[in-house]
């Protein structure tokens, strides 16, 4: 699944710190991080930044962080929203400039010494932040604004005061001192079991790869991607073998392709077991995380974590995402039942009559039959999906014309690694607004899946513009060759890009507020929304063109095309429900249960409970490598994805009954919805875009084809 990277001032808010020894002053004249960069828009300038300048860095700025808020704690005068609040959201730029730069650079290039500064400064930042939100003198200044200015402030002003309130109170700021430091010491583990956790997985994911020693095995890959595999292999010194390398998700891509069925197993096996033994088993890892989340839910007054997480979130309670997803299973249970029945059948007339479909074989005869009911198949169709097409003749398409953005690539600024793209963004009337980047390529030191973020964030206050950044993991093709995508590559392309066009709309004044600062249960919106122009037919033929040819794709395979994006979808649903589903089932554990002791007995007893155990569809995330939820922020959250695309279905059919694809419609979109940041109320926002009360759950199950 996608992700997006915690926000710069929530990364802050989050994990920041204090702690570790001083450098001189005169170590760190040439320290790039330690004032703006000069460069536009302040974008970092990676040709100057150093290993050596993380920590001094982050040293310095957690210090003058201190220093700031022990400058409002003792002003004299009486606490006001201005010297308290907007002077808060001031304090801390050099820990958000070096924390931007670091973690940004940790995911899409964590080398080990990148990691190394990472597992000494996550405990730190996380002492640092609740330094800041359980000091009780600070506190007590914010809650006196609020109890005296909060009934006379309105819009931007009002919803800062309530969320740094709201901020401090989440915190443990009404705790007693003794419970305080429990809850800091809980946090510092937490944070260190998590950047233990990341890397960690990062680690297991590559080892799992699976050398094969026979050509002969590989029949069904193309000539390419057997050369490709022989040269990974080779750069990982085992020449004349092939890797087939493993992806973040439990199902592998590679899998639609084997023939040998043998493999398939092997290929699905090293990714359901990176890290359920030996040195990468996480198992010890997640559940004390789990443990101290119940610890910290029960501190703070709350019965789970998922309670004490989902407070301030659009769902708010626990059970009303577990009457959602119970009501997508309902509908799901009688189409998955329907489609395995048709998969293996079908697998039979070649397999035999004794065949029975196994998780590792449902990606493979999916693909036959979807190739023999519609005439196509996935090689013919990634021919019209070349990257660059996909991102200047598609996003960057559609984006002109639903919001009147142009994009203009530059050289001049420094990427991080090789393959990176730098974008200037220009507005509707010619006024350039943001700066973008891209880095597409997989590599070793990259993280899996794919994610925006960035490096500097949007704020009036701050005079700051966006500076963002997509990341992705497609296989970066041999020399010589283009650069061809999947179809779920084109659609994650479209759906990160969703994600920055967000935080290019920013237009608040207080950083806290701004861009992609919102609940987690409307974050993916955006994203998932923008996924639909992807197959619009205008913009389809503007990018969908043969890498040879420079031809459109043939309106005859367009149309079966079309026709197959929701066939044999009930397991996409299947496989993230489950996910759901297991992150709910971690983290409404409460202080009366027993410490989990079997993860994979735990896992089958919640699947099981949900209605959602069934050895085809195993979980998009086993809990031992589900990296969102110990170590992205979406413990308690991945729910998100699918609650989000309630909304985004139903804001996708008001522009098909509106015009569609017009620049009326993306204005209003982007008035009502994209540029608000964290300013309104997501529900009354929803509902003046779309006339609709509450967004409708059948709208996601007919955009996938579950029902008519």
């Amino acid at each position: 699944m996608k992700k997006v990277l915690l926000s710069l001032s929530a990364l802050i808010m989050l994990t920041a710190c204090n702690g570790g020894q001083k450098k001189k002053a005169a170590d760190q004249t040439d320290n790039p991080l330690m004032t703006a960069s000069t460069l536009e828009f302040q974008a970092p300038d990676f040709s100057k930044i150093k290993i050596e300048h993380f920590m001094p860095a982050f040293e310095e700025g957690m210090k003058q962080q201190n220093e700031e808020i022990e400058a409002i704690i003792k002003n004299s005068e009486a606490p006001s929203f201005a010297n308290t609040i907007e002077a808060m959201e001031k304090t801390g730029q050099l820990l958000t400039r070096t924390s931007a730069v670091f973690f940004g650079l940790t995911g899409a290039d964590g080398t080990d010494e990148r990691r190394e500064v990472e597992e000494k400064i996550s405990a730190k930042l996380s002492a640092h932040s609740d330094g800041i939100f359980m000091n009780d003198k600070l506190f007590q200044r914010v809650k006196t604004v609020y109890d005296n200015e909060y009934k006379n402030l309105s819009g931007e002003e009002a919803k800062l005061l309530q969320v740094y309130y709201d901020k401090f109170v989440q915190s443990g700021a009404l705790l007693n001192e003794q419970d305080k430091e429990t809850l800091k010491g809980i946090n510092t583990e937490l944070a260190e079991l998590s950047t233990k956790f990341g890397n960690m997985l990062t680690d297991a994911t590559k080892a799992a790869s699976i050398y094969v020693d026979n050509k002969d095995r590989l029949k069904g890959m193309t000539e390419e991607e057997i050369v490709s595999a022989g040269k990974a292999a080779e750069a990982d010194g085992k020449s004349g073998m092939y890797k087939l390398g493993i992806t973040n998700t439990t199902q592998q891509p590679i899998l639609t392709k084997l023939d040998d069925r043998e493999l398939r197993k092997e290929v699905l096996e090293a990714s359901l077991h990176r890290t359920d033994h030996g040195q990468y088993d996480t198992g010890n890892l997640i559940t004390r995380m789990a443990e101290l989340r119940v610890q910290k839910a029960k501190l703070l007054g709350f019965k789970n974590f998922a309670e004490w997480k989902l407070q301030d979130q659009v769902a708010k309670t626990p059970e009303r995402v577990d009457e959602f997803i119970s009501g997508l299973v309902k509908n799901y249970t009688p189409r998955i039942a329907e489609d395995a029945a048709m998969l293996e059948a079908y697998a039979r007339k070649t397999a035999g009559a004794d065949f029975q479909l196994e998780a590792w074989d449902w990606d493979y005869y999916a693909e036959k039959l979807r190739a023999e009911k519609f005439g196509i198949d996935e090689k013919t169709i990634s021919e019209y999906f070349v990257l660059d097409s996909v991102v200047k003749n598609g996003i960057f398409y559609m984006a002109n014309k639903l919001y009147g953005l142009t994009f203009k690539e530059r050289t001049d600024l420094p990427g991080y690694q090789t393959d990176i793209h730098v974008y200037d963004v220009f507005d509707a009337d010619g006024s350039k607004m943001a700066i973008f980047y891209t880095d597409y390529y997989r590599r070793d030191t990259k993280s899996g899946g794919a994610w925006m973020g960035n490096w500097v964030e949007q704020s009036h206050l701050l005079n700051t513009r966006p500076v963002i950044y997509n990341v992705m993991n497609i296989e970066k093709p041999t020399e010589g060759q283009p650069a061809l995508v999947s179809w779920d590559h084109v659609t994650t392309i479209f759906h990160e890009f969703g994600h920055a066009l967000h935080g290019l709309f920013a237009n608040q004044k207080y950083p806290m507020l701004s861009g992609t600062n919102v609940a987690r249960d409307f974050v993916e919106m955006p994203s998932q929304f923008h996924e639909h122009w992807a197959s619009y037919p205008e913009i389809f033929d503007n990018y969908a063109k043969h890498y040879s040819t420079g031809e459109p794709m043939p309106a005859e395979l367009k149309t079966k095309f079309m026709e197959s994006l929701t066939f044999l979808s009930s397991y996409s649903l299947g496989e993230n429900m489950a996910a759901v589903t297991l992150d709910m089932g971690w983290h409404k554990l409460t202080a009366e249960d027993k410490k989990v002791q079997d993860v994979t007995a735990f896992e089958e007893e919640t699947l099981k409970k949900a209605g959602l155990l069934n050895r085809q569809v195993p979980p998009r995330y086993r809990s031992s490598y589900f990296r969102h939820i110990w170590s992205n922020g979406y413990s308690a959250g991945y729910y998100a994805y699918l609650w989000s695309e309630v909304m985004d279905q139903d804001t996708y059919i008001w522009f098909t009954e509106n015009g569609a694809l017009t620049r009326e419609n993306g204005d209003k979109l982007r008035k009502y919805l994209l540029s608000i940041g964290n300013t309104r109320d997501f529900n009354e926002a929803f509902k003046e875009f779309t006339g609709k009360d509450k967004p409708d759950v059948n709208s996601l199950l007919r955009g996938r084809g579950i029902i008519k």
